[in-house]
């Protein structure tokens, strides 16, 4: 292999979106994940009012709705967001 081939890089422009993408919701799917957790442990520790909690959850629900369009939009699941990290396990709580 010459040094001009050894350092060319094949990239097919739908492969390269379709990845940027999943990394995109990957990051925005661990967000939703966090933000999920930080609002039950609030909903856990027993400090807000009845109103909070339900648009706390009507919220979420509308996050995960959002993110569920958004993975079918670009032809991804949400299982193909979970990166694995080998002997830390996955990314998502997911798997």
């Amino acid at each position: 292999m010459t040094d001009e081939r050894k350092h060319h890089l094949d990239i097919d422009p739908e492969t390269a979106e379709r990845s940027l993408v999943g990394l995109v919701l990957t990051v925005v799917e661990l967000l939703r994940e966090l933000m999920e957790r930080q609002a039950l442990r609030r909903v856990d520790h027993g400090d807000l009012p009845d109103a909070k909690i339900e648009e706390i959850g009507q919220t979420l629900m509308c996050l995960d709705q959002r993110m569920e369009e958004l993975c079918e939009h670009f032809g991804l699941e949400r299982r193909e967001l979970n990166l694995d990290l080998g002997p830390l396990g996955h990314l998502l709580s997911g798997e």
